[in-house]
């Protein structure tokens, strides 16, 4: 069976996780990545989990290199790019993969929240691609992939988090037109209710609700059959993507969240 990204070079930014007992979507996204054959730079803001990740990728026969940065700040984010380049001198793929959300949901919620945020989901984003898109322009080709939430089209109360989504959905369509005359794709990647560390070891041990319980109670709200998913049905996704087998599709907003959103509106 072919390797769907045999000798590609691919950044993922938020490659590692937080402690949890089911894997988290950078991690994932970076394990399969690197099982089909792409070469995965490891960014995250905290090392010792892009090892872990490291370490789980070379278990497997896999080719990566961790990298420590924070992509809220614009020097960093050039030193990603500086040091992909440095190592293997291009850059093919690129995955913006970090996020956080704030439960204030009222317009009293401090401003420092709000900029948190949008410092991370989007502000970060815009760094990065401040970068990362001269590579790929003077290359000629580039696939970007960003994972937003399909709380950008819900009615979530979470006002910073879906207003951030929104915008990030909103930039990466105007990147796709904007930058499609060098071959450059951008997509987004829209995850549901996940059973990953941040959305359920997170928001257990934030608000003291029972793991169990609070799980059954998010797979309830998943139209289907089985509740929600896992960081590898991110993963997946993000692959075909990536891939080459998506050569034609950008701008793409993608739901992956058992239909949940289809029943917005």
């Amino acid at each position: 069976m072919a390797k769907r990204l045999e000798g590609k070079i691919a950044v993922v930014i938020g490659a590692g996780q937080r402690p949890g007992e089911t894997i988290g979507n950078g991690r994932a996204i970076s394990v399969l990545f690197a099982r089909e054959g792409a070469k995965v730079m490891l960014v995250d803001r905290i090392l010792e989990a892009a090892e872990e990740t490291r370490v789980q990728i070379e278990k497997e026969g896999g080719e990566a290199v961790p990298f420590q940065a924070d992509a809220t700040k614009i020097e960093e984010c050039q030193k990603v790019v500086e040091k992909c380049l440095e190592l293997f001198g291009r850059i093919d793929i690129f995955v913006y993969n970090i996020g956080t959300g704030d439960a204030n949901n009222s317009l009293e919620m401090p401003a420092k929240s709000w900029d948190t945020v949008f410092n991370i989901n989007l502000r970060g984003l815009y760094y990065m691609y401040r970068f990362v898109i001269p590579v790929m322009k003077k290359q000629g080709y580039g696939s970007l992939v960003n994972t937003s939430s399909i709380a950008a089209i819900s009615s979530t109360p979470m006002l910073a988090y879906r207003a951030s989504k929104a915008g990030m959905n909103a930039f990466t369509q105007s990147i796709a037109v904007n930058y499609a005359q060098y071959g450059i794709r951008a997509n987004v990647i829209m995850p549901g209710l996940m059973n990953t560390p941040m959305a359920v070891d997170g928001i257990s041990g934030a608000t003291g609700v029972d793991r169990e319980a609070l799980i059954r109670k998010r797979n309830e709200r998943v139209p289907l059959k089985g509740g929600m998913g896992s960081a590898w049905d991110v993963a997946y996704a993000a692959l075909f993507l990536a891939s080459d087998e998506a050569k034609f599709i950008s701008g793409v907003c993608l739901p992956v969240d058992g239909a949940q959103s289809a029943r917005v509106g």
